[in-house]
């Protein structure tokens, strides 16, 4: 799972183990490609049958797949709120600019409202959770780490606890894509029309 660059989070992104079957392995260096085949069994010590595997694996993927979803929204977005902080700065002081300074820094202002619901970006070590307490996301990717399991068998407090996670992330999820789809389009529009260029990827 993706990272946020410059945020730093006491978790685990490599995601959940493979579950038992039949894989295809390939292995790539410049030109040459080797490739292969191997099975990863059960493990004989839990009695654990394909359809909790099956189960396990789907629940698992599909939280992965929404925390990549976030990093990637939150990591786009700052970015493109970088971009428009070094625009305004680089704006004539001319009467006609004003509005669009204005404009851009009330979407300066909710961009990074955003971002602080989302991520904790002052936490530089482990400690610092006890200052700077962990932001959305770090609970989420904290529910992932905490249902991954060598028994693949998650319990009803972590489908409760995704539960309750994922009906906040609804309002931030449309807020964060009503700033990326509509807001920042829009101010482009009228930065290109005044000629100082727009905010992109």
């Amino acid at each position: 799972m993706p990272g946020i660059k410059d945020a730093y989070l006491e978790a685990s992104f490599r995601g959940h183990k493979a579950s038992p079957g039949k894989y295809a392995l390939s292995l790539k260096m410049g030109n040459q490609t080797a490739a292969s085949e191997a099975e990863i069994l059960p493990n004989p010590n839990y009695l654990t049958d394909a359809k909790t595997y099956a189960e396990y694996h789907a629940l698992m993927g599909e939280m992965e797949g929404k925390l990549t979803q976030m990093h990637n929204l939150i990591n786009s977005l700052n970015t493109k709120r970088l971009q428009l902080e070094n625009l305004l700065g680089k704006l004539p002081a001319e009467d006609k600019y004003k509005p669009l300074q204005a404009e851009g820094k009330a979407l300066t202002a909710r961009l990074k409202a955003w971002d602080e619901e989302m991520i904790q970006r002052k936490s530089k070590a482990y400690d610092d959770v006890e200052n700077f307490p962990n932001k959305f996301t770090a609970e989420y990717l904290f529910l992932i780490n905490q249902t991954e399991s060598d028994i693949p068998r998650p319990n009803q407090a972590s489908r409760d606890r995704k539960k309750e996670l994922e009906a906040q992330w609804i309002g931030l999820e449309a807020t964060g894509k009503a700033l990326l789809e509509k807001e920042i389009p829009a101010f482009n529009k009228k930065a290109w029309e005044l000629g100082v260029g727009a905010v992109w990827e």
